[in-house]
């Protein structure tokens, strides 16, 4: 029961693929592998790439093969029609991943499946005829639903083996049992469909199914795997919980030459997602013959905190980890394995950069830890960062020093102490109300806690290393440039100032000095190995300190545009060596879909200023479904697909490993390591699901860029001013990003992540 977008033309656009691009596995070269072969891991893709298109559709599994390993095993959950057809669907109920109870309206019924009453649609009540008219769609909420009207059928086995020919077919038999107490046999269907297809792995979760077949295979040509489900439920053929199946491994070996399990089963998480030391299984079924496979491998939930949100993390620990590799690794996201397996296993320690692309930290790691404080700092280093990040602040006492936002709330514990009286409004800084740095003097500020940044726990709740949430201690800009004054690794450093006119006219606080004189203090001023990097929103500033030293100077664009004009790219180029911009200008954006790629970057470069963007973090919200929730991919697709200079990051081990995988050598890359093509992927969306078209970005010009001149230091002095709301100056076009912060709001949201994550501090 095909249809007619197995292996689109729009398909085969998504990425440019094409078969020419496929190369040999790259990790082949590479040493042996701890697998029970020697042979690298399985890529196993459940339902085809189901983390983007729905699961078991035509275009889920065509995906697959044109950007995963070439020899990718796809896999099918199998459910049997009325007429005793098979099917690939995810689910025994229909409902879950199919319009059914649209075709069919109120026509559920309820069944026993594994003793349990569940109500739903079933295929054993639909011939395969009944079903043509169904369509899949996305059974994951959180997943795009965009590609629901792109009408995909539902899959027979045959259709799968003989339209999209996968190099191995993987077969999972979930409810054997069901489906004999409705008088179906799966265990004939896999024998007839066995003689008109190949199969490679025939799964299930039931020991009786497994052992009815067990003498009917070749397992030179079809493996059979026995399915571990929760450690407490209950094996029903057998009676026995899988944890204490999993006792008898030798048992398994003689009906079954591999075992798939839950990936906690390998490496277990505590209750506050860290993880735990690893089990012995994957040794302990090597030494009786299982072959081991771990399951449950997306990229769109939260993983273990260990992880820091990097996929590609989480299976190196499986594949590459010194010790043991498991066989294969069942996956949602085929491309974020196949990377890991052919580019970035066995890298080693001291892998060669391929890339000039630089990485710069966004407050040192500070995806890992809080911003700007030493334990941040010195992770950024660890991590390979070349070009370490101080966001200038000034104390009421005329202290530089360290942190991401000149309100104290975004980063700090203050709205918990008794300097929460000093909540002021000034509109001239941001909108809403604030406790400015300039309001406390450095000791007091020196007691305050950093607070880890959380960017995306209002919309998704998703926290950073709530373990070390408030871990570290602030530097002084002078104890930052001693830190990174010794540090061979680092290429330089960057210093960004913002809101020095206000800070100037009405705190009497020149930050541009203090700036240039724990520069020249520390030895920074003389030429030496490290460059110093000092970047700024407002152009004038920026003027000014190339009158007063010879830095590299860089200009941070703080909106989007698409463009810019000749004289606009002249200006910059009369204060600046290199820009800022975020990634929205490299390539637009409509509802998390990429729509196109812009000129600026390449305007940019023609006039020779470097050009970094930013911020480039782990989380998968924060990328768009083109990057298949991997931020390797992103980094990928904006350095060769950009041709940026740098990478801006709060998580600079992500992006230094990047540029050192194995497959950035040579000329021809594997489809897993090509920047993916702006707007090919929406382009696959139906045109009743399209969303609104939005207004193009606007071309930067010379008034975007035009500031007035900066205001000499006033010569008062700064007082506390008490709460309330403080005369500021007039809102400057470029100057600190603007965000509404509720000083209660803020208090609460502190006190219910504390109350949620209050797990006593460790080092």
């Amino acid at each position: 029961m095909g249809d007619s977008h197995s292996l689109s033309p729009l398909l085969i656009l998504l990425l440019l693929y094409s078969l020419a691009t496929l190369v040999p596995a790259q990790g082949s070269r590479g040493p042996t592998w701890n697998t029970l072969s020697g042979n690298k891991p399985l890529v196993i893709a459940r339902g085809g790439f189901s983390g983007i298109f729905p699961d078991s559709s035509s275009d889920a599994y065509s995906l697959t093969l044109l950007n995963s390993v070439p020899d990718v095993t796809v896999w099918c959950d199998v459910q049997l029609t009325k007429d005793a057809a098979g099917i690939c669907l995810p689910d025994i109920n229909l409902n879950n991943a199919t319009n059914i109870a649209s075709v069919f309206p109120n026509q559920t019924k309820t069944y026993l499946v594994n003793g349990v009453p569940t109500s739903g649609y079933f295929s054993i009540d639909y011939t395969l005829k009944n079903l043509s008219t169904v369509i899949l769609t996305q059974g994951v909420f959180s997943r795009t639903d965009k590609f629901d009207g792109t009408l995909f059928q539902v899959l027979t086995i045959e259709d799968l083996a003989t339209q999209i020919k996968p190099p191995h077919l993987w077969l999972n038999i979930q409810h054997d049992q069901f489906y004999t107490q409705n008088n179906l046999s799966a265990r004939n269907f896999v024998l007839s469909v066995s003689r008109r297809a190949i199969i490679s792995y025939i799964s299930s979760p039931e020991v009786g199914f497994l052992r009815s077949i067990s003498t009917r295979f070749n397992p030179n040509i079809t493996k059979l795997v026995f399915r571990f489900l929760g450690q407490d439920d209950v094996e029903s053929t057998t009676n026995q919980t899988y944890g204490s199946l999993l006792n008898n491994l030798t048992d398994i070996k003689s009906f079954a030459s591999g075992i798939l399990v839950p990936k906690d089963y390998i490496w277990p998480v505590d209750a506050a997602l860290y993880l735990q030391p690893h089990t012995t299984l994957v040794s302990d079924a090597h030494k009786v013959g299982l072959e081991v496979f771990a399951a449950d491998f997306v990229n769109d939930v939260p993983f273990s905190f260990n992880y820091s949100y990097d996929p590609i993390a989480e299976y190196l620990s499986f594949i590459d980890n010194g010790n043991f590799s498991v066989d294969g690794v069942l996956s949602d996201f085929p491309i974020t394995p196949s990377e890991a397996i052919d580019c970035f296993a066995h890298l080693g320690t001291n892998a060669r950069i391929k890339l000039n692309t630089l990485v710069l930290s966004k407050y040192g790691a500070s995806g890992d830890y809080p911003a700007c404080t030493n334990i941040a700092y010195n992770q950024a280093i660890s991590d390979g960062v070349d070009v370490l990040d101080c966001p200038v602040q000034i104390s009421k006492d005329g202290t530089p020093f360290c942190l991401n936002s000149i309100d104290l709330i975004e980063s700090t514990n203050v709205v918990q102490t008794n300097f929460s009286k000093l909540a002021t409004t000034i509109p001239g800084i941001k909108s809403g109300s604030g406790i400015f740095t300039f309001s406390l003097t450095w000791n007091a500020i020196k007691t305050l806690k950093p607070s880890i940044l959380n960017p995306y726990l209002k919309a998704y709740t998703l926290f950073r290393n709530p373990k070390y949430k408030n871990s570290g201690t602030f530097l002084t800009l002078s104890d930052f440039l001693s830190l990174t004054k010794n540090q061979t690794s680092l290429q330089g450093v960057l210093i960004s100032i913002e809101n020095a006119a206000y800070l100037a006219e009405k705190e009497g606080l020149d930050v541009i000095g203090a700036v240039l004189g724990a520069l020249a203090k520390s030895g920074y001023s003389q030429p030496g190995k490290q460059k110093v990097l000092i970047q700024s929103t407002d152009s004038s500033l920026l003027l000014k300190i190339k009158e007063k030293a010879n830095y590299e100077l860089v200009y941070k664009v703080e909106d989007d545009f698409r463009d810019a004009v000749d004289s606009a790219v002249a200006d910059i180029k009369n204060f600046a060596h290199s820009v800022v911009l975020d990634k929205s200008s490299v390539f637009t954006q409509n509802v998390l879909f990429l729509t196109g790629s812009t000129n600026i970057v390449s305007k940019l470069k023609s006039a020779n200023l470097s050009v970094y963007v930013e911020t480039f973090s782990n989380e998968f919200v924060s990328q768009a479904w083109d990057f298949f929730s991997d931020s390797t991919v992103e980094i990928n697709s904006y350095v060769l697909g950009s041709d940026i200079d740098g990478v801006i990051t709060d998580f600079p081990k992500t992006a230094n490993r990047y540029r050192r995988n194995l497959c950035l050598s040579g000329v021809t890359k594997p489809p897993y390591m090509i920047p993916v093509q702006p707007g090919a992927l929406l382009q696959l969306v139906a045109q009743d699901y399209l969303p609104p078209a939005e207004a193009p970005l606007p071309v930067l010009t010379d008034r975007d860029i035009s500031e007035p001149p900066l205001p000499p230091v006033s010569l008062i002095t700064p007082t506390p001013s008490p709460a309330g709301t403080r005369p500021g100056a007039s809102p400057r076009r470029n100057s600190q990003p603007k965000v509404t912060v509720s000083v209660l709001l803020s208090s609460l949201a502190v006190f219910v992540a504390s109350f949620f994550f209050c797990i006593e501090f460790e080092l």
